[in-house]
């Protein structure tokens, strides 16, 4: 289980005072939760967000008793990268969540051995799921793509026993297309312009005869 210590924070307090000091501004809330701002340490907070993603549940302790959470958005210096702020989602017991769970796709695929394209066209699905038993990732197998055409659906992907497919059923998470080698055409010459090594078209003769003619 990961937890977090936190403290309670004056809203009016500056948040680059908290910054200054090694802490993150920060606020959790839920259904049945009322914003609450806080503060987190910075270093200890970028640890265990490294771990756990925005699919991991943390437990905050230190304000208003120990609270179930899941990130739900942190905001980054576009600089340093260093958390400017995060908000925290508490989780209602006994009650599902609904959330974008991310793919892992392994396996190795025989049409990629055979020369094809594996295409990923999803990355995530939603699914709604008791906290208990909130999946950090959904594994895909693509070792069963074979040919071209071959396809897994949204609805082939296993799931927890407590979670229902919130993303359309029939949605092609990956498939198999067929690679096609694209030709370069040479530029055709210009119009008018004779091809390389053909002769002067008849009548035409070369700028040095014309010149001799000229002389004579």
């Amino acid at each position: 289980m990961l937890t977090l210590d936190v403290q309670a924070r004056d809203a009016q307090q500056s948040s680059d005072d908290l910054r200054k000091k090694g802490f993150t501004p920060a606020v959790f809330y839920g259904p049945k939760e009322e914003s609450t701002p806080i503060s987190i340490n910075t270093r200890e907070f970028e640890r265990i967000f490294k771990q756990a993603g925005e699919t991991t549940i943390i437990t905050l302790k230190g304000v208003n008793g120990d609270k179930e959470t899941l990130v739900r958005d942190v905001q980054f210096h576009p600089v340093t990268d260093a958390p400017l702020h995060a908000d925290f989602y508490v989780l209602e017991k006994g009650k599902k969540i609904e959330i974008n769970v991310p793919l892992e796709f392994v396996g190795e695929a025989p049409a990629e051995k055979a020369g094809h394209i594996v295409v990923k066209a999803l990355h995530e699905v939603e699914i709604e799921v008791t906290p208990a038993e909130l999946p950090h990732h959904l594994e895909v197998d693509i070792s069963t793509l074979a040919n071209v055409g071959d396809h897994i659906l949204a609805s082939q992907i296993p799931l927890p026993s407590s979670a229902e497919l919130k993303t359309g059923a029939d949605e092609i998470v990956v498939s198999v297309t067929a690679f096609v080698e694209e030709k370069i055409e040479a530029p055709a010459p210009a119009e008018g312009a004779p091809a390389d090594g053909a002769a002067p078209a008849e009548g035409d003769a070369p700028e040095g005869a014309a010149a001799e003619e000229k002389k004579e």
